[in-house]
């Protein structure tokens, strides 16, 4: 999994390639909670992301549980196998997708 940042303003975007699985979500959890330090919004772009485990769904939970009423975190570009994987679990609901 590789993770690249872009910021804009007071909104951080990350586009994350490859896979999150259990060896890679701690780092994805890093990265986001790194940004979040000086961010209000984060953007996950998963345009070029190709696989989510049960380990990487945990960390965007925890994310998302963490979110203040002055934080938002927002998942864009899914592919149709990540989107059935969020629908299927239940998180279409739980988490902004666009």
């Amino acid at each position: 999994m590789t993770v690249s940042r872009s910021l804009k303003g007071k909104c951080a975007v990350l586009k994350i390639s490859g896979r999150i699985d259990t060896i890679t979500a701690p780092k994805l959890e890093k990265e986001i909670r790194e940004v979040f330090e000086n961010f209000k919004e984060i953007v996950l772009d998963f345009s070029e992301l190709d696989y989510i485990s049960s380990a990487g769904l945990r960390v965007l939970v925890a994310i998302q549980k963490s979110l203040d009423n002055d934080r938002t975190m927002t998942i864009t570009s899914c592919s149709d196998d990540i989107l059935d994987i969020f629908e299927i679990t239940g998180f279409i609901d739980v988490f902004t997708i666009k």
